[in-house]
């Protein structure tokens, strides 16, 4: 089979490699109909993931139909299409049943880190009972991709640990792709504003077609002032940071409102500022998160129902071989408008 596999920072090669097959009774082996590039694959690319081997297939995010499954596994037959979680969950580990799944103690986010990922024509699921998902009939392709990672993760990072209410003043710093799945799940809970910021005046308008209330280019304007004068010198309730830099970390600290969330998305590769001699009395909550996958039940529920349109980030398609050109695109996003590349198998 063809797959993307890693040679080192900056390095990576569309090239032939053995196709996976069964190593334990409890996985199972898919054939990819769709995957994506995440964010995370170009932090891998310029050599911030260590845990990255050299010849590893990379990606974590798919759908795909079972090709073959081991002799444990319960749930899933040849043939049928799925969604390929990006955290992989034992599902009986003292994590698993906690509902931390990126913590298991047997998986967590092992595809494309520390097992072969989603970017080839096959790849393999181990404990494929609580790490696939059975895709809905007739449910669009693109959109169940999105739900793979990125919609997980601006919900359950941003949204969910921004304890996001009805009427609420809500702030999301990055409109990028993890930043906009946060803005379209906090509409779930109805708050009153949000407020998207961001470098980019085409990413904004985005936000605004998809529900932002404002938006603010915080390279044009002060957007610590904007933001207190549209909420009235408060603040805002919940400050969502989707970036992973220390100035928008710190922006998060400038606009949270007293009793407020500050939701951090974003990863980080160097240390942040924490200004506890403003914050230490504002009775503040700060969170941090890796994805879980806990809440993708709920929203493959969503997008069923048509509540949901996760299919509005895809901006790109390229077939699965052309993949080397669909990073280029997505690495360049500010002159490409890359927001979600889908590849196809």
């Amino acid at each position: 089979m063809k797959a993307l596999v890693y040679h080192g920072p900056g390095k990576q090669s569309w090239e032939e490699k053995e196709r996976p097959k069964i190593q334990e009774e409890t996985d199972a082996i898919v054939k990819i109909t769709k995957t994506t590039i995440c964010g995370t694959d170009l932090h891998i690319m310029k050599g911030d993931v260590s845990t990255v081997v050299d010849g590893r297939t990379l990606g974590h995010e798919g759908i795909g139909t079972i090709e073959e499954t081991g002799k444990a596994v319960k749930n899933f037959r040849k043939g049928e299409k799925v969604l390929i979680s990006c955290i992989t969950s034992c599902g009986t580990c003292d994590y698993c049943k906690r509902g931390m799944y990126s913590h298991c103690e047997y998986g967590g986010w092992v595809l494309g880190n520390l097992i072969d990922g989603t970017q080839a024509e096959y790849v393999r699921i181990p404990f494929a009972d609580t790490s696939l998902y059975h895709a809905p009939a007739g449910a669009n392709e693109d959109a169940l991709v999105m739900l793979s990672d990125v919609f997980p993760t601006g919900f359950e990072c941003g949204v969910l640990n921004g304890a996001v209410k009805p009427g609420d003043n809500v702030a999301i710093v990055g409109a990028g792709p993890i930043g906009l799945a946060a803005l379209l799940t906090a509409r779930f809970y109805s708050p009153a504003s949000i407020i998207m910021i961001d470098v980019d005046d085409e990413r904004l308008k985005k936000a605004r077609s998809l529900g932002a209330t404002r938006v603010v280019n915080s390279v044009k304007e002060d957007a610590e002032a904007r933001v207190k004068e549209m909420t009235e010198g408060r603040g805002v309730d919940t400050a969502i940071e989707a970036v992973g830099i220390p100035r928008t970390f710190e922006l998060c600290e400038s606009i949270v409102a007293p009793g407020g969330h500050i939701a951090n998305i974003g990863v980080f590769g160097e240390k942040v500022d924490l200004h506890m001699e403003r914050l230490w009395a504002q009775n503040i909550t700060i969170t941090t998160r890796l994805v879980d996958t806990v809440t993708t039940p709920m929203l493959l529920k969503s997008l069923e129902a048509g509540n949901l349109h996760p299919e509005a980030l895809v901006t790109h398609h390229y077939q699965l071989g052309e993949i080397l050109k669909a990073y280029d695109t997505f690495s360049h996003a500010k002159e490409t408008k890359a927001l979600k590349v889908v590849l196809d198998g």
